[in-house]
């Protein structure tokens, strides 16, 4: 009888490569406005890390942080208050690492078996570096345009397809966040029914752009 083991042996080397091959590789993510953040995540919480735990040791190892929440933007329908936040161990493969006890972070993220995890992919600055237009953002303004639709602008000519985008060019000057209009403007629906960018300062100073400016 012929011997299964070279197989076997075989299939497990392949195997072995292709996870190192993983590992060995980058996280590439997508540039994604701060907005686009806010409305595709379960939670959104300001928080301050207070303490890290390896959860899952191994190359697709699981962190576990432990966090004070500060105030929580979104997800109040998921988890009722945050305590632990979960990440993926290697920064290859996507994971975030926190300063434990020394910053509050904007933190978004997915829910998942009750527990909410987040990435490199998601959405996340210390509060200190986040422009007052983006934290009025996180606050209310963003929710108001979750029905609009950013849509990016690698290279010109950049057009519009429908009443309800707004046009997003930091790619072409500042190759994505924190540009300009991530850090100053929101996407909003207006009463007319089309989407538009929206810089709100002072009571004395509100911009309204249309979908192609700035």
């Amino acid at each position: 009888m012929r011997s299964i083991y070279p197989q076997l042996f075989s299939v497990l080397f392949v195997f072995t490569c292709l996870q190192l091959n993983q590992l060995t590789e980058g996280c590439t993510c997508a540039p994604s406005h701060p907005q686009d953040a806010y409305c595709n995540s379960d939670i959104v919480i300001r928080a301050k890390v207070v303490g890290k735990k390896l959860v899952k040791d191994g190359p697709f190892g699981t962190m576990q942080y432990t966090v004070k929440q500060m105030k929580m933007y979104k997800g109040f329908d998921k988890i009722q208050h945050v305590q632990h936040i979960y990440t993926v161990a290697s920064e290859s493969l996507c994971g975030v690492k926190f300063d434990v006890n020394k910053y509050q972070y904007l933190i978004t993220g997915r829910v998942f078996e009750g527990k909410f995890y987040t990435g490199l992919c998601n959405f996340i600055e210390k509060w200190e570096r986040l422009s007052l237009s983006q934290k009025k953002g996180f606050n209310h303004r963003y929710q108001l345009g979750c029905g609009c639709r950013i849509k990016p602008c690698y290279y010109l000519p950049c057009f519009v397809a429908s009443k309800n985008e707004c046009l997003w060019t930091d790619m072409l000057s500042h190759f994505g966040h924190p540009g300009y209009q991530s850090r100053h403007y929101s996407c909003v629906q207006q009463k007319e029914g089309y989407c538009s960018w929206y810089r709100g300062m002072t009571s004395r100073d509100k911009t309204i752009i249309n979908a192609t400016d700035p």
